[in-house]
């Protein structure tokens, strides 16, 4: 392993990624960064599209921030920015991929949304995790398969997971030897290496009852079934680009954030982006009753859990009197779970309603669920905190909450999906308080 002195100087990067979901990239990924962690390589874990709950497993394994990196829903220059500025802050990146290696939407080239987007704009080899539990040699088949899809992605090893026995472990060696593929590791079936998971995907970090126990295990898996000196060495150098600027303008000077487990949802580019331009971010805990400082100029509640904790945040008046005194003068806005606590009500998964804050005329429901998953293109109707009028935005809605009671505030934005196609009029917005569920990664 290099030093860090020459390692900081020329950052290198290595993308995990698998054929499709559930096949344990997260698992592995965890494991091998706490390892390289716990051998004192300044690593920095990235998460390939929105997703906001693995970033915080790979901080806590790292011991470095998370960090989500969209092809879709950032412009090429901030995500050689942002990997550039992680690149500054350790010598080996390691960057999980969502679902399958080149799982996005069709859009221009490039700007897909797939993990495969930044391996071939960064050159950057992939290591396919692949779940070989149900097959031996087929295996090589599909790796064969993702080897050749893609002349600008390379794969550059195989790492095996859910391997039965020695034996099978050999029959798919054997078979891949034919492809030139090296194969840098084989991690047993182990249902206990596995991590919580609730309706949105894992259970977040925060909540894992032995997280600090958990990640051992991960990294003693590594350390034993990982060549982790291959896999390291795999990795390439890359180029530094300038810093990147704010993906979303600060919404205001002194940003009041709500951050608890009912509010986990804040993505960290966003956060470092918002400080890099000058904004102070104060955290409150509404969980704990805690209201928005009074010195804030803006109020931000993303997205989260709220509907696990509906009673204790009914309950919680400081923070319901603080939000509606501090929404008199100042600017409010919440995201997904933070837009469904500022309407009138919230139905909880058991049919039990709870009164929320009442800023906006609407109502949500967790009991009558309907997934609605995508990417999204958003333009303001009005100014507010996410831009002046006209503002386009990049993100994605991921929720299972349904609304049922539309109110009749003015809505917030004009929506389409991630290939443009239009999705009408969304959030809403009522005096100086606007929400929606569409979550904000970047403006175009």
């Amino acid at each position: 392993m290099t030093s860090p002195e020459s390692a900081i100087a020329s950052p290198r990067a290595l993308i995990l990624a698998a054929p499709r979901s559930g096949s344990g990239k997260t698992t592995v990924t965890l494991g091998v960064v706490a390892a390289l962690a716990r051998r004192g390589v300044k690593v920095r874990a990235v998460k390939s599209g929105p997703d906001y709950i693995d970033p915080a497993f790979h901080a806590v394994a790292s011991g470095r921030p998370g960090l989500n990196l969209d092809s879709f829903a950032m412009a090429p220059e901030l995500v050689a920015g942002l990997l550039a500025q992680a690149g500054r802050e350790a010598e080996l990146i390691i960057i999980e991929a969502s679902m399958g290696l080149f799982d996005g939407i069709t859009s221009e080239p490039g700007r897909s949304g797939a993990a495969a987007d930044l391996a071939a704009r960064f050159g950057i080899p992939v290591v396919l995790v692949m779940d070989v539990s149900g097959q031996s040699q087929s295996a090589a088949a599909v790796a064969r398969g993702f080897a050749a899809h893609d002349p600008q992605v390379r794969i550059a090893a195989t790492l095996l997971n859910k391997v039965a026995s020695p034996r099978h472990r050999a029959q798919v060696e054997e078979a891949m030897a034919g492809l030139g593929l090296p194969v840098i590791g084989a991690v047993p079936r182990d249902a206990a290496l596995g991590l919580p998971e609730r309706h949105l995907g894992l259970v977040q970090a925060s909540e894992h009852p032995e997280l600090a126990g958990h990640l051992d295990r991960l990294a003693a898996m590594a350390e034993a079934h990982i060549d982790l000196d291959a896999l390291a060495g795999l990795a390439v150098p890359l180029d530094l680009a300038p810093p990147p600027r704010a993906a979303v303008r600060p919404p205001g000077q002194r940003i009041a954030l709500a951050q608890d487990v009912a509010f986990g949802f804040a993505y960290a580019h966003l956060m470092a982006g918002w400080r890099a331009a000058g904004a102070e971010i104060v955290p409150f805990s509404p969980l704990a009753d805690e209201g928005p400082a009074e010195e804030c100029d803006v109020c931000w509640l993303p997205g989260g859990y709220p509907e696990l904790h509906a009673g204790r945040l009914a309950a919680a008046t400081n923070f319901f009197d603080g939000v509606r005194r501090f929404a008199r003068a100042r600017s409010v806005h919440g995201e997904c779970g933070g837009y469904m606590v500022l309407g009138e009500a919230l139905e909880d998964a058991d049919g039990g309603t709870h009164a929320m804050l009442g800023l906006l005329g609407h109502a949500t429901s967790f009991a009558r669920r309907r997934l609605n998953l995508g990417y999204r293109r958003a333009t303001t109707l009005a100014a507010g905190p996410l831009g002046p009028l006209g503002t386009i935005l990049r993100g994605h809605e991921f929720h299972y909450a349904s609304v049922i009671k539309p109110g009749d505030d003015a809505p917030l934005v004009t929506l389409a999906d991630g290939q443009g196609k239009p999705l009408g009029l969304a959030g809403s917005r009522r005096g100086l308080v606007s929400g929606a569920f569409f979550h904000v990664i970047a403006q175009e």
